[in-house]
């Protein structure tokens, strides 16, 4: 499995990721995609709605289950993939190059309460 040094993570297994504007990118970890199997579909978030952190904001479903997409910071939905409209199978093939939505925190700081690749790794140890 999979972990990007260059991401941040919730503790409900999307990554984020700081892009060159005030807009992040979120998407689902190795280790979520893994445990999903094959993506079959993808409910994104509507553009311009507010998102919670810890709380559901989307869908991922697979050929077992079904998983609600949790947002991991308190922000507004900017943009979403429309690619995974049609190939939701991207998530399994590049989890980390495959973002789901971008959103402009509330508040640019709390990406700091997110955990790095370290404290995600160790996170996944436990979960083990």
């Amino acid at each position: 499995m999979k972990i990007d040094n260059h991401l941040q993570y919730s503790s409900e297994h999307l990554w984020v990721e700081s892009s060159n504007t005030e807009e992040l990118l979120a998407g689902i970890t190795d280790y979520a995609q893994d445990l999903l199997g094959d993506i079959v579909f993808v409910q994104v978030p509507k553009i311009g709605a507010a998102v919670t952190a810890g709380e559901p904001c989307g869908l991922v479903e697979s050929v077992k289950t079904g998983s609600d997409l949790h947002a991991p910071l308190d922000g507004v939905v900017t943009e979403v993939n429309n690619t995974l409209q049609l190939n939701p199978e991207q998530i399994n093939d590049a989890p980390y190059k495959t973002w789901i939505f971008k959103f402009r925190p509330i508040n640019p700081d709390d990406i700091k309460n997110l955990m790095n690749s370290k404290e995600y790794e160790k996170k996944l140890g436990e979960t083990s």
